[in-house]
């Protein structure tokens, strides 16, 4: 994978704490930095699911009731 330089600004706190933490886990500062982001989309799409997951939860009788209906069928499968 072709990769891509980038450059970003840190106060002397957080760049100490990187370079500690990477050193900690036996990776470059590059690497440990990667890893974060990575984490960090990572989260956002764990998140929806859950989101998802709940809202289905929430809802499913609602959708079940509305759906069984929409077919002619009663919510355990027999015709109305």
């Amino acid at each position: 994978m072709a990769k891509t330089q980038l450059n970003v600004r840190v106060d002397e706190g957080t760049a100490r704490a990187a370079r500690e933490r990477a050193l900690a886990r036996g990776m470059s500062v590059n690497r440990y930095i990667e890893e974060l982001v990575r984490q960090d989309a990572g989260e956002a799409g764990r998140t929806f699911v859950e989101a998802a997951a709940d809202f289905m939860k929430r809802y499913e009788t609602l959708f079940a009731e509305e759906f069984t209906e929409a077919r002619g069928t009663d919510a355990a499968g027999g015709r109305a």
